[in-house]
Formats: structure tokens, sequence, C-alpha cells
């Protein structure tokens, strides 16, 4: 287990795995069944041009934000809320498959939630050293050995990999959004508002996401309601029916990761054909406005595909019939 950030990664978001770290992963995963229906309600999101993107002032440039670029898209069908842990208990259950943490046989949490015993000992990133690496945290012990996910139902799954959400998407008809088509929905018809119901944080003093508020990462106030995860139906949904595409838990993208982007237009993007992580979008209930306002509609962050936090999930897309 490494105790190193890999560059660039944004540490309250998630931290990745080491080249390192892959040698000690171990266990083959069962192919799960392709194109199996789950029983999921999809929105629809009529295809059409929107403008991608960001130039705000809050924003971060480093991270590939901008320019704002007219992106035309192909009409598709998304999940209104991100993957919960009773939906993937019921894909492990029918295919049996085991998770990029459980092969490696450890997982990233966040150091506040352990006890003191396990938070001395566990490993840290040096540049983040709020995140511990747990032996044995998973999906199903997201908090390491003796925690559950029993009344955590209808919470979003975390400790997911890329590779784990894509063979979930796969399972159930589906595949992960490209970074476009995220965006797009999230929008949910709004044009370059910051967030997905327009440009105040907090309107009418209304909390609208599961982020953090409190000095980071030392108190949380917890005045969202949430110290962690929330129920992936917590908040009102955007004006395409999308709930929880702020905060929460961020969402892995189909895209590999670049900030080089091209200010004409262009038409149902898929990213670049290279590169060595993928695209993470949504923010989470770590974010806060002094060290990582990533909960912003536009702002995006990425890590590899093996690697898995507790505050990463994911949300299915599939291509609309009508296409």
């Amino acid at each position: 287990m490494s105790s190193a950030n890999p560059p660039e990664t944004h540490g309250c978001c998630a931290p990745g795995r080491e080249p390192s770290d892959r040698a000690a992963a171990t266990g083959s995963r069962p192919r799960a069944e392709v194109g199996r229906q789950a029983d999921r309600h999809w929105r629809q999101v009529p295809g059409g041009t929107f403008r991608m993107g960001t130039e705000d002032a809050e924003g971060f440039p480093d991270d590939g934000e901008g320019p704002v670029r007219e992106v035309r898209l192909s009409p598709f069908e998304i999940g209104p809320f991100a993957v919960t842990n009773a939906e993937f208990a019921e894909f492990v259950a029918e295919t049996g498959f085991v998770t990029d943490a459980e092969r490696f046989g450890w997982s990233y949490v966040f150091a506040a939630f352990l006890p003191g015993a396990l938070r001395r000992a566990a490993p840290r990133p040096d540049q983040t050293p709020w995140w511990c690496g747990v032996e044995g945290a998973y999906w199903r012990a997201p908090e390491g050995p003796g925690s559950a996910v029993d009344d955590r139902q209808d919470h979003p799954v975390v400790h997911t990999s890329w590779h784990d959400a894509a063979a979930y998407c796969e399972w159930a008809g589906g595949r992960l959004p490209t970074e476009a088509e995220w965006e797009y929905a999230a929008r949910g018809g709004l044009d370059q508002a910051r967030y997905p119901w327009g440009d105040e944080l907090l309107p009418g003093g209304e909390h609208r996401c599961n982020i953090w508020q409190g000095m980071f990462p030392a108190k949380n106030l917890v005045e969202d309601g949430h110290r962690g995860t929330a129920p992936v139906d917590s908040f009102p949904p955007n004006g395409f029916g999308l709930h929880n595409v702020a905060g929460n838990v961020w969402e892995w993208c189909a895209d590999r990761w670049t900030t080089t982007h091209s200010a004409q237009p262009v038409a149902d993007p898929a990213g670049p054909p290279e590169g060595d992580r993928r695209v993470m979008r949504g923010g989470s209930y770590l974010c806060h406005e002094s060290y990582c306002n990533r909960y912003r509609v536009a702002a995006r962050t990425a890590n590899t595909p093996d690697s898995s936090v507790g505050n990463l999930g994911f949300r299915c897309v599939r291509d609309s019939p009508e296409w």
C-alpha cells in the first residue's frame, strides 16, 4: 500500500492507487452478464446543443474547465439517482462480481470516520493526511472491518472503481455517461448556471446538496443534515429529474482525462483515445468552498480507473430508443 498521492489528484476529491500497488491485487473477477435490464427508472434527456465548460472566476482553469464551447448531443437516458448499495448488492449476488477494492484488499476512507486505533495505524497519503488506506474497506464495509451498509441501502454505493462502475452499467443494460452527457444532464436545461439549480449555493437559505460546512478537514457543522453520504433522493431534482448531481459522491464518467479542449463546436464528444486516468464529476460530501468547490456543475477532476475511495460512486446512462 503506497502512501504517496498521485500527481494532479485533488486530495479532498479521491486519492488514487500507485503503480506499485497493482502488483498486490489478487483474484479474478467473474465477467458480468451483458445487457441485463435492471429494474430502474430512467430519465429521458432530449438531444440538443448546450454550452459546456465554464470560465467562472470561482473555477479552476488548470482543471480544464474551459473554454466554454458548443456541444451537440444525441438523445439519451440517464438514471435519476446514483447507483445505490441495494442495487449494487443485486448485481454482486447475480454475477459474483469482485470489486477492485476487494482484489487490492484495501481502499481509502476519510480519517474522521474511523475509530482511533484504526485511524492511527492506517497509512495516509503524504499530501492529504485526512485519507487513510484501510485494509478490508470496500463497498459492503465502507469504513473497514466492523462497518456495514445495512442502514444505508438507499445511499450511493462507494469504493467502486471505474472498472467496477463500467461492469455494473453493462450488466444493467447501459454504460457510463460521457463527460459531456453528464454535464448536459446535470445542468438540467439551464445555460451556464453555476449549480444544477441556478447561481446561488443557498437559494433562500435552503441547502440543495450534501457538501462540507465548517472548516475542512477539522470540523463539519453538518448544516445540510449529512455527515457522510446521504440517501440518493435527499435533495430536490434538477430540471431533467436528476437528484444529487452536486455533492454527495463523485461520479465516474466514461472519458479519459484531458485539460485541453477546443473552443470549436463538437458533436457527441467521447474524450481522448488514450490516457491513464478517467474523469470524475459532481463533487462530494467532502467538498468545501474554501478548499475544493468542485460541486459546481462544470467542475471536474480525475483518477486512475482502479482507484476506489469512500466518496466516489456513479450513475448509468443508456442510448435513447429514439436515437
